[in-house]
């Protein structure tokens, strides 16, 4: 919580600063007309709409892939609205212009609703709060629904043809009020996406509300530009438009710094999804274990047989709760998986019935999910060893060959044998699923009398 307080007042100092600077300059060109620049550059001007309008459509991109994550209607309105932004630009702005042809009134006026739809929809994100299920019919529809708003916009303003108001004053004239008071409404949406999202900063500690934010405000100046120092042509450029290039470059690093963030907190949540069900299959029943011949002890069960069943369960379910630290602490990149793997063959050769050498190379790099399943397969492996093998030494080996190559193997001097038809059969199944689960490849030597050696080699 004073984390959040604390970004939420260095971004609100960050805001009046910088709300400040624009509105000072402002200022100063509307008092000081001299001091305006404005260049007729059509050339840069479609330069500068191409790159906003492909901007937009990332930022878009980035913000439905987060949706696809995380399922917030939020990001499927904020997605929306940036689509909407670029298609509208695209089409009725830079379209025209590539073909060769001067812009004309409604397809400018197209453009410029078309802007004014999506970035209401940016502006309304933030007060979303809840998320949908159906998330891929959710975008599909949304993309549907913004061509078929631009269509109706761009079949009512083509049909009004050149009755429409200029998007620029003729020489010696003011602009006109149609055009002030859209540019003004505009404006105001700007403001609404400025408090909506530094509102969900406040509340939320949303990385991606700072950025947009800082963005739409320097769209909010760049609309008072227009309001207050109109262009005097479509292809003159001014102060305002690059205060847009800027703001969609920051939006777009803040869409990138949210997908990020994101797609790591997808990992995280799958790792404890992960651990989750590893407690369930392993703690949880030896745990249940152990309850049960406590019963059995209460309901006066021998003792000579039932305390061993318990001792043993007891042991096997401080075994599990080792590994389940194991696993926590490995999906959060904390503990050393070879001291946790060592702490384990610690464990299973206390009582001197197997000796084991185990050969962790500390250079070798392996994920959250390889060190879970690879801690398995050890396990697993020994208890084969323990149980079936007749074995008294084993060797298991994490390492790596010269090219790259990440392998695990384990090798016992026990009596060996013929397929996995044998009694260890159902744990080199369970090995190799394992092993499947990492992407990893399982093969497995062995015959009567000769031992047994099994390898895992990993994914590159």
């Amino acid at each position: 919580m004073n984390r959040r307080r604390t970004d939420f007042q260095a971004w609100l100092w960050g805001e009046i600063l910088l709300t400040g600077l624009l509105g000072a300059s402002l200022a100063l060109f509307i008092t000081y007309p001299v001091v305006r620049t404005q260049f007729d550059l059509p050339q840069l001007r479609l330069v500068l709409q191409t790159g906003m309008a492909l901007a937009g459509l990332l930022v878009a991109v980035l913000a439905a892939v987060r949706f696809s994550v995380e399922g917030r209607r939020v990001d499927l309105l904020l997605a929306s609205g940036f689509f909407v932004t670029s298609l509208s630009a695209a089409v009725f702005a830079v379209g025209p212009l590539l073909g060769g042809r001067q812009l004309q009134r409604p397809e400018g006026w197209a453009a410029l609703i078309g802007g004014i739809i999506g970035q209401g929809l940016v502006a309304a994100a933030p007060f979303l709060t809840s998320r949908t299920k159906r998330r891929e019919w959710a975008i599909a529809n949304a993309v549907a629904a913004a061509g078929l708003v631009l269509f109706v916009a761009w079949t009512l303003l083509r049909a009004g043809g050149n009755s429409l108001p200029g998007l620029t004053p003729d020489p010696g004239e003011t602009q006109t009020f149609a055009l002030t008071s859209t540019l003004g409404l505009q404006a105001f949406i700007d403001l609404v996406a400025v408090l909506g999202w530094g509102r969900r900063l406040a509340r939320r500690g949303d990385d991606l509300a700072q950025w947009l934010a800082l963005g739409f405000t320097l769209q909010l100046f760049a609309a008072l530009h227009l309001v207050f120092t109109p262009l005097r042509g479509t292809t003159f450029v001014a102060e305002g438009d690059f205060l847009r290039v800027l703001s969609y470059g920051l939006m777009l690093v803040g869409a990138w710094r949210a997908i990020r963030f994101s797609e790591f907190g997808r990992a995280v949540a799958e790792e404890r999804s992960r651990v989750a069900r590893e407690i369930h299959d392993g703690l949880a029943q030896y745990l249940f274990a152990v309850s049960t011949h406590a019963q059995m002890i209460e309901s006066g069960a021998p003792l000579e047989e039932a305390v061993p069943r318990l001792k043993e369960a007891a042991a096997l379910a401080q075994q599990e709760a080792r590994f389940a630290i194991l696993a926590l602490s490995s999906a959060s990149g904390t503990a050393p998986f070879d001291a946790a793997l060592r702490r384990y063959v610690e464990f299973l050769t206390s009582d001197g019935a197997l000796e084991v050498e185990l050969d962790v190379d500390p250079s070798i790099q392996l994920a959250p999910d390889e060190q879970i399943e690879i801690f398995r397969i050890v396990q697993e492996g020994l208890a084969n060893v323990r149980k079936h093998a007749q074995a008294t030494t084993a060797e298991v080996v994490i390492g790596q060959r010269p090219f790259g190559e990440r392998f695990v193997t384990i090798h016992d001097d026990g009596e060996g044998f013929e397929g996995e038809g044998s009694p260890a059969g159902q744990g080199l199944r369970n090995m190799r699923a394992r092993a499947e689960s990492i992407d990893g490849g399982f093969s497995l030597r062995t015959a009567p009398g000769r031992g047994t050696a099994l390898e895992v080699v990993l994914r590159t």
